[in-house]
């Protein structure tokens, strides 16, 4: 079994944005923040793809359980039936695993607060 990857977080209630820092000059003009949409993305793909997860391995977990099970098949194509089913397990393992590392490795590589252009001044408009 897999341990799932970091779960990209969510903007918690009274998160602020980061502090500007004061190694570019032009930091010292006032610079909005907004929560990266992007992120926000990653967080609304993980809550929706966690617990579709969850719900096909429970399935196949149960259904496994019940295959092996010496009342449910009586004949020797049972063994073949078992077999399938835990190669159908181990391969949404895989399939979890990847879905899930790839939304955390995105998350990863996106900034959570991104520069807002509201308010900004904007020359020749």
């Amino acid at each position: 079994m897999y341990v799932d990857p970091p779960a990209p977080q969510p903007r918690q209630p009274g998160e602020k944005p980061p502090a500007s820092s004061s190694a570019n000059p032009l930091d010292g003009q006032p610079r909005t923040w907004e929560f990266n949409p992007e992120y926000q993305r990653l967080v609304t793909a993980w809550q929706t793809v966690l617990p579709l997860l969850d719900t096909l391995t429970t399935s196949l977990d149960k259904a496994y359980q019940l295959a092996r099970s010496p009342q449910t098949w009586d004949a020797p194509v049972g063994k073949r039936y078992v077999e399938d089913i835990a190669q159908w397990r181990s391969r949404l393992a895989l399939y979890r695993q990847a879905v899930l590392t790839s939304i955390s490795d995105e998350a990863a590589d996106t900034p959570r607060w991104i520069p807002s252009s509201a308010g900004a001044p904007h020359a020749f408009q």
